[in-house]
């Protein structure tokens, strides 16, 4: 199974700073990952990271190479939560673009 994960850089998780609750996103979701099989993919070769941390980057990614992906996964529901209530519409159509949403927690 591939999926692509989502690290929001701008929520405190457990009460730790910013950069550690980015850390502890990461470790999570590789070790969540690593438990079910899942792997990693990359859909823009010039991207830094391994993970998007710019919802609307993974949308213009995804339309761009019109791909359908197994599954995005995330920490919790909460790191998405800004983007799904600001852009409603812009979140059903970003996870159109998988067969499933899967979060950590």
């Amino acid at each position: 199974m591939q999926g692509i994960y989502f690290i929001n850089e701008q929520i405190h998780i457990n009460g730790l700073s910013l950069d550690e609750s980015s850390v502890f996103q990461q470790a999570a979701l590789k070790e969540y990952m690593e438990e079910r099989g899942i792997t990693p993919v990359k859909l823009n070769p010039y991207q830094l990271h391994q993970h998007y941390t710019i919802p609307h980057a993974l949308l213009y990614d995804l339309r761009l190479h019109k791909r359908q992906v197994d599954c995005l996964m995330m920490y919790s529901n909460e790191s998405i939560e800004d983007f799904a209530t600001t852009y409603p519409a812009r979140w059903l159509i970003l996870k159109s673009y998988f067969d499933r949403i899967m979060t950590a927690v």
